[in-house]
């Protein structure tokens, strides 16, 4: 089933200015993405680090000749890629067009010294959300600040699709139980065989792995590095350089907590999601890691695309005062997010901390609602609504 990304328009405008760089987890179709671009391309060229062949090719820099689009996957695995890049790109920019794509290296490489500056736009490719998952159009971009434009109906049958097979687009599109086993069991093979091996040094990696079976069942919860440094006999050194590993690779992510003056929040403990929510095992869990999925996307695409300084927090006091997100532009609340499978009953500690912190918007998403109403400044919702206001 053919599907037009949601990045895709946009690489395409931005392609006519400047490099593009696309960052993303192994498998969620950053390749699929280049290849439609350079298919409707007059002229170009697709070459991956990992082939041999193509290998020889990037470093001789033989490139199509006149105008063309040049797509260089993997590219990041070349230790001296970026300077390389630069000078390539500078020779040759009046007449190709560059886009590279690869792991989260991409990402780690452009926060240093930065070589490439001024030269690129960067962009991170998620797996489908509710409304491309649907196959809706594309949405205008929400403004922050402002409310959600929620549609009048959603799409039940596209979330229960997400809920069981995630969001990477071949177990979705397949449809298939057994599709989904196996390609989770190469995925998790593939990334620790081959990613973590090419870029990270990691001596310890049945220990890595370890802590990759562990983390499905602390998805949603505070995460406490010193409980699962007991439970791996490590030393929080290395445990911490394990989960920046696994958000460098694009396995995991970790929300934060929200810092403000008018509650005692709780600073410290982050909370971890996983980037394929199908492996949690917790109905309740994945749930609340599918909705962290789709506003992280939300707010990787208004920063990407638009500019915007957007962050995923969450809210906890330390009375324990808990709601799962809130979504901050600019330094200031935006909107906070509780998810809850069927309790339409507006949750309290929601009430409480958009009264105390002033946010203009609050939602309460439930899996299995079917009403929509307000309550106490609180919006209840249906989930597959709300999520396809997120496109």
């Amino acid at each position: 089933m053919d599907r037009t990304r949601y990045l895709e328009p946009a690489v395409r405008e931005d392609l006519a200015a400047k490099m593009v760089l696309v960052a993303g987890p192994r498998q969620v179709g950053k390749t699929t993405l280049a290849r439609a671009i350079l298919a409707s391309s007059d002229a170009g060229a697709y070459l991956n680090w990992d082939n041999r062949r193509d290998r020889a090719e990037i470093r001789a820099a033989r490139w199509p000749a006149g105008n063309a689009l040049l797509v260089l996957d993997e590219i990041h695995k070349w230790r001296p890629w970026k300077g390389w890049l630069k000078g390539e790109y500078d020779r040759h920019r009046e007449r190709l067009r560059v886009l590279v794509t690869g792991s989260a290296r991409l990402d780690l490489y452009r926060r240093g010294g930065d070589s490439l500056q001024g030269r690129y736009h960067h962009y991170r490719l998620h797996p489908f959300s509710l409304a491309e998952a649907a196959g809706g159009p594309p949405a205008v971009p929400a403004q922050p600040g402002a409310e959600l434009a929620v549609p009048a109906r959603g799409e039940r049958e596209a979330l229960e699709a997400l809920m069981r097979f995630g969001g990477f687009p071949e177990p979705f599109l397949s449809g298939s139980a057994r599709t989904l086993r196996r390609w989770q069991k190469e995925r998790f093979e593939r990334f620790f065989r081959e990613d973590v091996r090419d870029l990270e040094a990691v001596r310890d990696l049945a220990s890595l792995e370890l802590l990759a079976d562990l983390l499905p069942e602390r998805v949603a919860s505070p995460l406490s590095l010193n409980a699962l440094r007991e439970n791996l006999e490590t030393s929080h050194r290395a445990l911490t350089h394990w989960m920046e590993i696994f958000e460098r690779l694009y396995y995991s992510y970790r929300i934060r907590p929200h810092a403000a003056s008018r509650v005692r929040a709780l600073q410290r403990l982050p909370k971890a999601y996983l980037w394929d929510w199908s492996v949690v095992p917790s109905e309740g869990a994945r749930f609340e890691n599918l909705v962290a999925s789709h506003l992280y996307k939300f707010c990787h695409l208004l920063e990407d695309r638009e500019g915007h300084r957007v962050e995923l927090r969450y809210l906890r006091d330390r009375t324990g005062k808990e709601v799962d997100f809130l979504v901050v532009a600019d330094r200031k609340p935006w909107f906070a997010v509780e998810a809850k499978l069927s309790a339409t009953d507006v949750d309290p500690a929601l009430k409480y901390f958009r009264e105390r912190l002033g946010i203009p918007w609050a939602y309460q998403v439930v899996r299995d609602a079917r009403r929509d109403f307000i309550e106490a400044g609180v919006r209840v919702l249906p989930a597959d609504r709300f999520l396809a206001a997120l496109a």
